[in-house]
């Protein structure tokens, strides 16, 4: 995927204030050399930033004629306005080895045991995952068969068959739920009739009433 950006000679709030009140964004690009100070049009960027690939791949970023590629590492958002406040880039090369958070992308869930014959409920606990590689062997994102599925069983980080050059990062003894499968719920059972009670008269409001007419008849 390919972007424009510019040079950006101004720094400071003050400069970056300005930038985005004429719809641009600052932002730097570091790694292999100098970090260098760009700007983008924000409304390319916006626009750019909702599509998955940008997140998760290595991108050519045309920079005063040349060509770059680089790694979207950072952004920053506005804290409730549709904005995009700054945005931070890495270099890479073919020999670069980064660690980065890649889409999960799910299929065959619907031809497995669980869901075919024990009519189970899966769960995507996960939808993304930190792997390391060569730049050069990033992906978009991963795909996870889930045909295989049964009942009574989940699906952890370690259980995932990962292409060749790409392993997924530990954290710790950490081994994360990336899907679950649970039996479906029970038919709620019908609630028993409710019983209708009926307070017995009371002997003393009554007989005191039987009096009161006596007493009106006379």
């Amino acid at each position: 995927m390919k972007f424009t950006a510019y040079e950006r000679t101004l720094q400071g709030t003050g400069a970056s204030r300005r930038l985005r009140n004429v719809s641009k964004v600052p932002g730097i690009v570091y790694g292999a050399g100098q970090p260098q100070m760009i700007e983008l049009d924000h409304n390319a960027l916006f626009f750019t930033l909702k599509k998955e690939a940008f997140h998760s791949s290595i991108l050519e970023m045309e920079l005063a004629g040349k060509t770059e590629k680089v790694l979207l590492r950072d952004y920053q958002m506005h804290a409730y306005k549709p904005m995009v406040m700054h945005i931070d880039f890495q270099r890479v090369d073919e020999t670069t080895r980064l660690r980065k958070k890649v889409p999960l992308h799910f299929s065959g869930e619907e031809n497995s045991a669980a869901v075919k014959t024990d009519k189970c409920v899966i769960g995507h606990v996960s939808l993304e995952l930190e792997i390391e590689c060569l730049a050069s062997q990033l992906p978009e994102f991963v795909n996870i068969d889930l045909s295989g599925l049964v009942k009574g069983t989940s699906l952890h980080a370690s259980d995932l068959k990962l292409p060749e050059g790409i392993k997924a990062v530990k954290h710790g003894t950490q081994n994360p739920v990336i899907v679950s499968v649970t039996l479906p719920r029970l038919e709620t059972e019908e609630a028993p009739a409710a019983t209708v009670v009926v307070a017995a008269p009371d002997k003393g409001k009554a007989a005191k009433a039987k009096k009161t007419e006596k007493q009106n008849a006379r």
